[in-house]
């Protein structure tokens, strides 16, 4: 690292992976502190013979190479640090004074500096002491996903039969020609990587992601006690909440009921993108709600929670991330913390490639509020949207229940219809999986608006019910 560099850094200040530390003969508890914390968390470079304010000060020269055996001695020494965390040191001569850099990557295991876990959050080493966010970062520190894991005793029949044959609707609808469409269940599953095997044990079944996306309730429950999304409205009773839904089922049904609670509660104003109208609220809740259900740590027994309030929708979830901090599109590096089920959900058309979600969520909050978005991710991911200024009240003189079916009905009359007239213009035949999709409203709507058409003699009904389609009449 040239002077140059270093200065750029230093201005850049102290951070969740830079530290500044003066240092006399040798250096202090801290030091070691930190270098804990940064093998715990993403790694980082502590900068000795830096002030906090970024005054350059120096280490001695004549002793530096003491300074180095000191750190490793002390790093490697079992009765202080277990295990021994990593690091390399460099020194920088800015002319006038020696700066010695001390690199430390991110460990594979959990660290501890004399018996006590240390976390990195900002620009502070935090004592760790609760067992439950030890195990969270034993958690973030595994290799294998979580959601790979196997359940040899679930089986097929454990899975929504309804559910299988919605995906195939699904992704007929956003591909006629996808090669998943000409597979059996068995076969899908094993494409879509919900049926695996340890190359490791040589142990092999339905995954934890097959049970979450296609499983019926009580196995959910079974396998994932914990997991559960609260929506809350919170505008007037701020201490509680307005109105609530508590969603413990498959992701499917999941994303759609939430989608459904979300649009009711959020003004929507229609926006103009190359001369044709969009609904930003649409985007932002898909983007928001598929985050929350597609990139969540589901071993961790954290609530997710999505809630209204008058200044905007925001959601947190338990995240497996190794960066923390704000997140921009400047510097932002999509990863992925459930492939199979991000997968899954791209395959039906519920999500986008991986990173477009936060491109989608930085461009529509600015057209929608005139806004940027804040999110943030860690141990917790966070996100925040804000709503049009003066735009946050919906009405509060009705009642919860009439008030969703009046929001419901007013905005999916006309344009639920057209969907349906434009898909069978197209198409020839449509499922109300099909028009749930296209007019992102939930099935029950899309089958009330069939149903009704259907009794005026407009269209007519074919097959049985789990795969009923409609035509014109």
């Amino acid at each position: 690292m040239t002077p140059d560099e270093l200065k750029s850094k230093i201005v850049q200040g102290e951070g969740v992976s830079q530290e500044f530390k003066r240092c006399g003969s040798f250096p202090e508890s801290d030091t070691f502190e930190t270098i804990c914390s940064f093998a715990n968390r993403q790694g980082g470079s502590i900068f000795l013979g830096v002030s906090d304010d970024g005054e350059i000060r120096g280490v001695n020269r004549r002793i530096v190479r003491d300074i180095e055996r000191n750190i490793a001695n002390v790093t490697c020494n079992p009765n202080v640090f277990d295990p021994a965390p990593a690091f390399e040191s460099e020194r920088i001569d800015t002319g006038e004074e020696l700066v010695l850099r001390i690199w430390v990557p991110a460990g594979p295991s959990v660290y501890r500096y004399k018996n006590v876990v240390y976390d990195r959050r900002a620009d502070a080493d935090i004592r760790v002491r609760d067992d439950s966010q030890i195990s969270l970062m034993y958690l973030r520190k595994q290799s294998i996903y979580s959601e790979r894991r196997i359940y040899p005793y679930v089986t097929v029949e454990d899975l929504r039969q309804d559910l299988i044959e919605r995906t195939y609707d699904l992704i007929r609808l956003r591909d006629p020609n996808h090669p998943w469409l000409a597979l059996d269940c068995d076969h899908m599953l094993r494409a879509a990587k919900l049926y695996s095997r340890d190359r490791q044990t040589g142990e092999q079944g339905l995954t934890l992601a097959s049970v979450l996306l296609l499983g019926t309730d009580e196995v959910i429950g079974d396998v994932c006690p914990a997991y559960k999304t609260d929506a809350l409205v919170r505008r007037r009773n701020v201490d509680r909440y307005d109105d609530r839904l508590t969603v413990s089922t498959n992701l499917l049904d999941a994303y759609d009921q939430l989608t459904a609670f979300a649009h009711a509660q959020m003004p929507d104003t229609f926006i103009l993108e190359n001369d044709i109208r969009v609904s930003a609220r649409n985007i932002i809740c898909r983007e928001l709600i598929s985050n929350l259900l597609i990139h969540r740590e589901y071993t961790n027994p954290f609530i997710a929670r999505l809630v209204i309030d008058n200044d905007g929708i925001r959601t947190e979830n338990a995240s497996r991330a190794l960066f923390e901090g704000r997140v921009t599109l400047d510097d932002f590096n999509p990863m992925p913390k459930n492939p199979i089920i991000a997968g899954f959900f791209t395959q039906i058309g519920r999500a986008d490639d991986l990173g477009s979600g936060t491109r989608n969520i930085y461009r529509y909050s600015r057209l929608y509020s005139g806004k940027e978005p804040v999110l943030e991710d860690g141990d917790v991911f966070k996100a925040f949207v804000p709503v049009p200024n003066g735009a946050s009240g919906i009405g509060h003189t009705e009642s919860v229940l009439s008030r969703r079916v009046q929001v419901d009905v007013a905005q999916s009359v006309d344009t639920v219809d057209e969907t349906i007239a434009r898909l069978l213009a197209e198409h020839g035949t449509v499922s109300s999986a099909e028009v749930a999709q296209e007019a992102q409203v939930t099935v029950r709507t899309a089958l009330r608006h069939l149903t009704k058409l259907t009794q005026s003699g407009l269209i007519c009904a074919e097959g049985e019910s789990r795969n009923r389609r409609y035509r014109l009449a």
